[in-house]
């Protein structure tokens, strides 16, 4: 199937710590580029979190927010005596408030009461982990789901090439005695006489010259592969898809260089319109 690298997964569960909610968010990206934003508390797994997003989602510019309610009956505080002491101390230099006013100021400022780390249990780290496996499966179902529309509008154009190259086939045939007709009055307008046989094997040289059969095979090589690429049950294929699209277009520029036709001139922009959209969806697929 076809997965798009566009996505957004996201889950919460309840722990002995209080409320975690992980927000999941994919873009398209080369390669997976993993950008994380953790609470302090849960710092410790960072490259835990790395390797699981790497192992499921494979490829894609990953966003991953972590929110904590943590539950104040959970948290630990330290009160630091002497930092109290040295900011009243401060304050009494530039204030001439009360003892008690002062201390309600200075416990608000930096590292007068530090927040004891949370112990994390084993219990609390598979609830984590659980979270974010639910988050990511969200995720790759909502890139399941755009995945489906990018391949039906990639099916179309693929078609679109292949009607189209079958018109070029049909148009061909004629386009070689148009050419061979062409070549024959242009010899007879220069009043010169030539060699009979001669004349023939030029014919028979320009005309293989400009033969579109090899570009025609190998365009319906390059068409059968790709549908099959597509019609696959892989998820990574983007990467694949786009080199067998780049093979498409070269086989597409060549029958249009050889036309000398404007009908097959015509059927070539079709192709290439349809392939740059190819090309385009092609960017988000996983």
């Amino acid at each position: 199937m076809i997965q798009s690298m566009t996505g957004y997964g996201s889950e919460s569960i309840e722990t002995e710590i209080g409320k975690i909610q992980i927000d999941l968010k994919s873009l398209n990206s080369k390669s997976i580029d993993i950008n994380l934003i953790l609470g302090t508390n849960l710092k410790a797994y960072e490259n835990d979190f790395r390797v699981q997003i790497s192992k499921l989602l494979k490829r894609g510019k990953i966003d991953l927010k972590l929110i904590e309610d943590v539950s104040q009956n959970n948290v630990s505080h330290k009160i630091n005596p002497k930092v109290i002491k040295h900011y009243i101390k401060d304050l009494k230099k530039i204030s001439s408030a009360s003892d008690n006013e002062l201390l309600k100021i200075a416990v608000k400022l930096p590292d007068s009461i530090s927040v004891m780390e949370i112990k994390h249990s084993e219990m609390l780290k598979k609830k984590i982990f659980k979270c974010l496996y639910n988050a990511i499966k969200k995720l790759i179902n909502f890139r399941v789901l755009e995945g489906l529309a990018l391949k039906n509008d990639i099916i179309i154009n693929i078609e679109t090439i292949k009607k189209n190259l079958i018109k070029v086939q049909q148009l061909a045939p004629n386009r070689t005695k148009k050419i061979k007709d062409k070549f024959i009055r242009s010899m007879n307008k220069l009043n010169h006489e030539f060699s009979k046989d001669r004349m023939e094997q030029e014919i028979i040289y320009y005309i293989e010259k400009l033969d579109l059969n090899e570009e025609v095979i190998r365009l319906k090589n390059h068409i059968v592969f790709f549908n099959k690429i597509v019609k696959n049950k892989s998820d990574l294929k983007g990467k694949k898809l786009m080199f067998i699209a780049q093979e498409i277009g070269r086989e597409i520029n060549t029958i249009g260089s050889k036309a000398n036709n404007s009908n097959i001139q015509q059927r070539v922009v079709e192709m290439k319109s349809a392939l740059e959209k190819i090309k385009e969806q092609l960017l988000n697929v996983l």
